[in-house]
């Protein structure tokens, strides 16, 4: 049987962590960024985890993480 295909958009934003969860980048840091406080900015850069409903559809999309 053939390997299966990793979603290669899922994979490149998507990290599994050692307990099997998944982290994911924050949003709103791309442009327009003048209008976002220095704080508001900074707090962004942190990584978030992705939610507990929509675990199970970044695992479908990387079979191999």
């Amino acid at each position: 049987m053939p390997k299966m295909k990793s979603n290669r958009g899922a994979a490149k934003r998507f990290r599994a962590n050692a307990t099997g969860r998944f982290k994911r980048a924050q949003s709103h840091r791309r442009h327009i960024l003048t209008k976002k406080s220095t704080k508001r900015k900074r707090h962004l850069r942190e990584a978030a985890m992705v939610a507990e409903v929509d675990q199970r559809a970044v695992r479908r999309m990387l079979p191999y993480s």
